[in-house]
């Protein structure tokens, strides 16, 4: 083909079908870009003659993901993270480096192949387990904030890395002693602290505040901010991807940020298409054989060793098995920070292209298989339980400590599973009506926002069986879930049933297909909101209208 505008139409459109069929299948939407450019590469069909077009929307794709990062980074939510987030992130990442490092050295390679290669063997995707745990509804789950927590140690880590790596330009070029070597790096990064802070402090926010006036002008100066900084970052001898960290943490300071990282979003979804398809298409599938016994040993060591490294540290800190667990699965995987790190080192000329098409390859296997672990969590906890009493202490006391708040001296009248948005409204108004309501929820800061009210709540995890043995169930005569997981509810009712509980259960359903799920769940009261809501306001709008005088609008003669 030797129109590139036919060739970027057939890309898109081939992106378009091969992700959907990964989304069907559950996948990321990166694997369907690594597998079509991979089809549309020298190594498959040949169908794209345009590489550097796509190389160049490649690089700026990097660079806007690295703005992005550096401008959602909070550094009021890393001082909050908590200590078992930091522990478990700089636990995993010592864990995984140390033995990561000496397991590629065995398979033969280099020292600096093994030093990527084990950093890159760090990192996990962001970006997936956000969605994953999104789509489950568990981002806000005990487990699901301890994960977020350490991803923040991990993104902190991976740009650090890539600044100090960077930074040591040609190692393998120049022959300097490691004094020369390290005051040369702290001097390139204490003259970059400087310059930041100098722009930070007197010049961006008068630029940004001038340029806010503008949302499209504001998202221009955005995206040439961060390729500018880019360019003098590669010119200084760090790399384009520690200098769009940089420009991006420039900005987190502003009140714009927000603005700027939700228009930005879209922008980088659609260049890092460019930057996979390039990925899939430089693989060299003649050597990559050549990779498959080391690359199933390292996504071993992915899949069952960061977990079990991560479960090891949060029941050392006094986590029952099974948050631990669900916390565990969202670190076996590696992420587009791996492969992005790793092709970083080719381009500093540390390391050879075989390292990316191994980290690659690991990759694909990790993430494919860790999005159904993810996705199947629930069940493997329940296949795997009985053996995973090793990662917890005989008292779990940092969960009990929450779960053991005091509760009121007298025995509720209704049990509300769930403090959203409708949970919390229901149980507000059954205490208006002098009612004797317990909230349960999986979110601690819900659980203190809800006590602060004197609302009688406690954090617990309905699918907890030890958990639900806790409650005072007995003679209690109603329980309402707003849980919005129908899995989840499953597991409530069964909890609840293994207790013999005897008295009312009612879940909201969101629409009548989630009602219909729910009735089959055994002897339950559905309520659906919604419809009742409606029901509500067209009986009182009639009873208005039936009441008020309506005036005579024809016209008089």
């Amino acid at each position: 083909m030797n129109d590139t505008y036919h060739e970027f139409a057939l890309l898109l459109m081939l992106s378009a079908v091969v992700g959907a069929i990964a989304v069907r299948l559950r996948q990321p939407l990166l694997m369907a870009y690594i597998i079509v450019g991979i089809a549309v590469g020298p190594a498959a069909f040949g169908w794209v003659g345009a590489h550097d077009q796509i190389n160049l929307l490649a690089q700026i794709g990097i660079t806007v993901l690295l703005f992005v990062v550096g401008l959602k980074l909070d550094l009021r939510h890393v001082r909050q993270i908590g200590p078992v987030a930091l522990a478990t992130g700089l636990g995993q990442l010592s864990f995984t480096i140390l033995f990561g490092f000496l397991i590629v050295l065995a398979l033969g390679k280099g020292w600096l192949d093994a030093l990527y290669i084990a950093i890159a063997l760090t990192f996990s995707s962001t970006i997936i387990i956000v969605k994953l745990l999104s789509d489950k509804r568990e981002l806000d789950s005990l487990h699901g904030r301890i994960a977020v927590g350490f991803l923040i140690v991990q993104d902190l880590a991976v740009v650090i890395a890539m600044m100090l790596m960077s930074g040591l330009g040609g190692i393998q070029a120049e022959a300097v002693s490691g004094t020369t070597l390290a005051l040369t790096l702290l001097a390139r990064l204490g003259g970059a602290a400087v310059l930041l802070y100098f722009l930070m402090r007197y010049v961006l926010p008068l630029v940004v505040d001038t340029l806010a006036r503008s949302q499209e002008l504001l998202l221009i100066f955005a995206i040439a901010w961060g390729t500018a900084l880019a360019a003098l970052g590669e010119y200084a001898g760090f790399s384009k991807e520690a200098g769009a960290f940089v420009a991006g943490f420039s900005l987190a300071s502003t009140a714009y940020r927000e603005a700027i990282s939700a228009r930005l979003t879209s922008i980088r979804d659609f260049l890092l298409l460019f930057f996979f398809i390039d990925l899939g298409a430089k693989l060299d599938f003649s050597t990559l054989g050549e990779e498959t016994g080391t690359a199933l040993v390292l996504s071993l060591f992915v899949l069952i060793g960061n977990p079990l490294i991560v479960m090891a540290i949060m029941g050392y800190m006094g986590y029952r098995k099974r948050t631990s667990f669900l916390a565990g699965l969202t670190v076996a995987q590696i992420s587009e920070f791996s492969i992005i790190f790793v092709a970083m080192g080719i381009s500093l000329g540390h390391i050879g292209a075989g390292a990316l098409g191994l980290t690659t390859l690991v990759g694909l296997i990790t993430i494919a298989l860790s999005s159904y672990m993810i996705l199947y969590s629930h069940r493997l906890y329940a296949w795997l339980a009985p053996w995973l009493g090793l990662f917890e202490r005989s008292t779990p006391f940092r969960e009990l400590a929450v779960e053991n708040a005091p509760l009121h001296s007298e025995r509720p009248d209704i049990l509300v599973f769930g403090l959203g948005r409708y949970g919390s409204r229901l149980a507000l108004k059954l205490r208006e009506q002098n009612m004797r309501v317990l909230g349960v929820d999986f979110d601690p800061e819900v659980i203190k926002a809800q006590q602060r009210t004197g609302l009688d709540a406690r954090f617990g995890d309905c699918e907890a069986p030890e958990f639900i043995e806790s409650l005072p169930l007995k003679d209690l005569p109603w329980i309402v879930s707003s849980l919005p997981d129908t899995g989840a509810n499953r597991a409530l009712i069964s909890a609840l049933a293994e207790h013999h509980y005897r008295g009312r259960i009612a879940i909201v359903a969101r629409d009548e297909a989630e009602s219909e799920n729910l009735r089959m769940l055994g002897e339950v009261e559905v309520i659906l909101p919604f419809n009742q809501a409606a029901d509500f306001a067209a009986l009182d709008l009639a009873a208005r209208i039936a009441s008020a005088e309506v005036p005579d609008l024809k016209e008089t003669p």
